[in-house]
């Protein structure tokens, strides 16, 4: 199950601030949908932060989010393992696949495939 990324997920209410931020250390914005904005290296773009406010379509905001391959392989696999699953696997409207799982530290795990 290749993982292809892993973006930390930084809470926050000043999203104009974190932005000017992030870009002096070379991020730029490459999303943005109001409640969740991505920055991304230019030059490394699977290099980035996510700041974020709140999570429109899940009941808590998640700690990170770690983009794979084949979400539902990862999803029946963590079933399995008998993992606290946070927020059950869906498709959301923006074009992504994907589901909470608590890690055992109990850190929330955003796992997710683009569809």
């Amino acid at each position: 199950m290749p993982v292809r990324r892993v973006v930390p997920n930084i809470r926050s209410e000043a999203a104009g601030e974190s932005r000017e931020f992030y870009g002096l250390l070379g991020f730029e914005e490459v999303m943005n949908h109001g409640w969740i904005m991505t920055l991304a290296s230019p030059t490394v773009p699977a290099a980035q932060v996510s700041v974020m406010s709140h999570d429109q379509t899940a009941p808590v905001t998640p700690d990170m989010s770690v983009e794979v391959d084949d979400v539902d392989a990862v999803y029946e696999a963590v079933v399995a393992s008998g993992a606290e699953i946070v927020h059950p696997l869906q498709d959301e409207d923006w074009g992504v696949r994907r589901f909470f799982t608590r890690d055992p530290s109990g850190r929330v795990v955003n796992v997710l495939s683009h569809r």
